[in-house]
């Protein structure tokens, strides 16, 4: 008995060839999974986390030991002065604008430096959406952003034009989103902020972290970033977390931030957790190793969709620094096709066909495939996509490498074979 029987014995073959190509690169992640679980091990063990930290609160949510010993951690793995974890923070885009919220102020000037933000923080900005939606542009926040040169890379000569003197905050967004450009490593990261606090060492960096919390060794916070925001249904989370984000940085800009979430004179010190908690601490205790094993499952799909002639990206053996892998199709047919599979074998929702489809915040039909156990949550294994030329599906996440393994070849089967 093999998980294999029943393929396509070319295909079987196939998959056999792949794991050799890439098993060096899934034993370097393993050695990345084991770095990055001390650290967090670390982080748990020097704020003493006891059974009591795992209950929560409920009211205003005074006196939550949990609350505060669950910053406490985020901010020594982040590196950072403070931090802000809350269920009530509901999507990486909430704890987004909640940070720039806190950051500007009427007249300043909010520059992004790798380029267009994708689809749902152009609304919070006020590029799209409606007329006096409660964006930064109806509060007089104004907005720029520096191209990307030709190879889409960081362009400082770009850079170095845009950022004006009213220009407060500087945002980078690590992941390419919806965009064709490559995610931007910690490395080129660290570049990018030196750089900018050379040309003006008081404006503030803001660092759209989304899917790449432990696809590396580092984060951006180590290499001067002054704040920094991720969602909890992504890496954070582990799989564990139901809702939820997070803000890091440096203690009087979280402390703004948090009077942006609930109230000045209330910010961070209020706010009930309920029932939260305790997948809080225990999906980020093994958010390395989630980490880890959807990373594995994004290197399988990169090699094995290469060599079925699809344009891929990044390549199975480039540096990953988030979850995101994207084929392109050339064609609307394949891509739906592909998230249908995807769709049929998960755990969840697998009779279920991903139909494309106006979503809030996009511009076009989104096709979303997701049987996942937490809704939305791109931690666990998923694809969705604009239907627009060049027809690229961007698949994310994946709990166990294994799942990730078997529904891919399963898509490669209905396509291919």
């Amino acid at each position: 008995m093999n998980w294999t029987d029943g393929l396509n014995t070319k295909l079987i073959e196939l998959v056999k060839d792949v794991d050799q190509q890439i098993a060096p690169k899934l034993m370097a992640i393993d050695e990345q999974v084991l770095f990055n679980q001390k650290k967090v091990l670390d982080a748990f063990r020097k704020e003493k986390i006891s059974e009591e930290e795992l209950n929560g609160s409920t009211g205003y949510g005074y006196d939550d030991t949990g609350r505060d010993a669950l910053d406490a951690v985020y901010a020594d793995v982040f590196k950072t002065e403070d931090a802000m974890v809350r269920p009530q923070i509901i999507s990486g885009t909430h704890a987004i604008s909640t940070a720039l919220w806190g950051m500007l102020r009427p007249g300043d000037k909010l520059l992004y430096v790798t380029g267009m933000p994708y689809d749902t923080v152009q609304e919070v900005i006020g590029i799209t959406g409606e007329p006096n939606g409660g964006s930064l542009k109806d509060f007089n926040i104004k907005f720029d952003y520096a191209d990307l040169d030709n190879e889409g890379h960081f362009s400082k000569s770009n850079v170095k034009q845009k950022l004006t003197d009213d220009v407060k905050v500087v945002a980078i967004q690590r992941s390419r989103g919806y965009a064709t450009r490559e995610s931007f490593t910690v490395a080129q990261i660290a570049k990018m902020i030196q750089f900018i606090k050379k040309l003006n060492a008081n404006v503030k960096i803001f660092i759209d972290n989304c899917y790449g919390e432990f696809s590396e060794i580092q984060e951006p916070t180590e290499f001067g970033a002054d704040v920094m925001a991720g969602s909890l249904i992504k890496n954070a989370g582990g799989g564990l977390a139901k809702t939820g984000g997070y803000i890091v940085g440096k203690k009087q800009l979280i402390k703004q931030i948090g009077n942006r979430l609930t109230t000045p004179g209330s910010g961070k010190d209020e706010g009930a957790t309920l029932n939260t908690l305790e997948a809080m601490f225990q999906g980020f205790f093994q958010a390395p190793n989630v980490t880890g094993e959807a990373i594995k499952g994004a290197i399988f799909e990169s090699a094995i969709l290469e060599k079925c002639g699809l344009n891929v990206s990044p390549k199975w053996n480039a540096p990953r620094t988030d979850l995101i892998q994207t084929v392109n199709f050339g064609k609307p047919e394949s891509m739906i096709k592909f998230a249908e599979t995807v769709q049929h074998y998960s755990p969840i929702n697998s009779y279920v066909d991903p139909v494309p489809s106006e979503m809030g915040g996009y511009d076009d039909k989104i096709i979303m495939a997701a049987g996942t156990f937490v809704q939305g949550a791109s931690i666990e294994f998923s694809a969705d996509g604009p239907i627009r030329p060049p027809y690229t599906l961007y698949i994310q996440g994946g709990l166990t490498y294994a799942h990730v393994k078997i529904a891919i070849t399963e898509a490669v089967s209905q396509l291919f074979f």
